[in-house]
């Protein structure tokens, strides 16, 4: 059997329907997680890689997406994985943001979406159009805190709230050396140093989701909307959660927000979050599980939106979390597609699928909601 290498990022030719949507959409060069061609020489892995996972593969099939870019180091183990199991299918995922994944599936250039907050209900009514005979639906598949990453030299330990958070993001509070910022952190010693806050310039799920906890958390502080636009006055913008992370790592003074695998692979160091619980809050795979359990299920029929609760005080549950969902349609998709793309995301909320993600610094779902997704993920039609 041939294997797939480990850097799938890389420009590729997915469909003239795709990359038209895609470049209409960003203005930007196509680059695409998996690839629709044939497998290359992945010899010298071939000791090295356990075996296949146990997927019930489609028999062929070419399945596009495009998304969040929170979801992008879990699709890419994902898809690294399916494929190798399953050699006659392939997958593409574009992680151009949450905005642009779904704008691409309405205009039926992708097969799903992948966006980490859920369909509004204009949304799901525009769907119809490309549903036929149904409508799109949220499912989510993956989970993970928001990490709020920072560059300070010499300091690897950093506790903020939501108020002081919100008027970091809100250019209220300007230096390092803020008495707030002081009172979070007695002992240690912050420079005199300007803040440059970085944000989201493209629409993100991500955003959306820093919005609503900071909202919820801190409304006085924060009386934005909850949207994928960023909200907050100043600050410096990059786009994707890799160029937000990219600008945290390479200047001091920053302080930015993304999902923490980017922090993981970067190296940044992280803030805790003070909650009101006895301890602040570390951003990792565990804490937001403990997050994501305690969210309610709020979707309609096979829709699995969940809400949750951003000011919660729970003992080791982070607050600002996220799910990302995949926008299919629950009737209605393309039957040149279906197949593979319910073997795919058969496998990817499987138990086998979900338990790869604390290694890569994402959060699983809780079991009752895989549960729920993997039902509705078979009656797909």
């Amino acid at each position: 059997m041939q294997h797939r290498r480990t850097d799938r990022r890389r420009f590729l030719p997915i469909g003239a329907a795709l990359a038209a949507a895609v470049c209409a959409v960003t203005g930007a060069v196509v680059i695409v997680i998996g690839e629709f061609g044939g497998s290359p020489d992945g010899s010298d892995r071939a000791d090295t890689l356990p075996p296949p996972a146990r997927i019930a593969c489609a028999k062929e099939g070419k399945v596009p997406g495009s998304g969040s870019t929170a979801q992008q180091n879990a699709m890419e183990r994902w898809i690294q994985e399916y494929e190798r199991a399953c050699p006659p299918v392939r997958i593409a995922y574009n992680p151009l943001g949450s905005g642009a994944g779904v704008a691409q599936f309405m205009r039926q250039a992708t097969s799903f979406g992948g966006t980490d907050g859920a369909l509004k209900p204009e949304d799901i009514e525009l769907s119809r159009r490309v549903c036929r005979g149904g409508k799109a639906i949220d499912l989510p598949m993956v989970g993970g805190p928001i990490a709020i990453g920072y560059n300070l030299q010499g300091l690897d330990d950093l506790v903020l709230d939501a108020g002081t958070l919100a008027k970091i993001f809100d250019s209220e509070i300007t230096k390092w050396s803020d008495p707030a910022i002081r009172e979070l952190n007695p002992g240690i010693k912050l420079p005199d140093l300007a803040i440059q806050a970085v944000h989201r310039s493209d629409n993100s799920g991500t955003t959306q989701n820093l919005n609503a906890y900071l909202n919820g958390a801190a409304p006085d502080q924060w009386p934005y909307a909850k949207e994928k636009t960023w909200q907050g006055k100043g600050g410096h913008s990059a786009a994707g959660s890799d160029g937000v992370a990219g600008a945290v790592r390479n200047t001091e003074g920053t302080i930015g927000y993304f999902e923490l695998s980017f922090a993981s692979k970067l190296k940044i160091p992280t803030v805790r979050i003070d909650t009101g619980a006895a301890k602040p809050v570390e951003a990792t795979p565990e804490t937001a599980s403990a997050g994501i359990a305690s969210a309610k299920l709020v979707g309609k029929g096979d829709d699995v939106t969940l809400e949750f609760d951003y000011a919660t005080q729970a003992e080791g549950a982070y607050p600002i979390v996220l799910v990302t969902y995949e926008i299919v349609c629950d009737t209605g998709n393309q039957p040149e597609m279906l197949p593979a793309l319910k073997s795919f995301l058969t496998y990817t909320a499987s138990e086998e699928g979900q338990k790869i993600l604390p290694s890569i610094h994402y959060a699983p779902l809780p079991e009752n909601v895989a549960t729920r997704v993997r039902k509705v993920i078979a009656t797909l039609s």
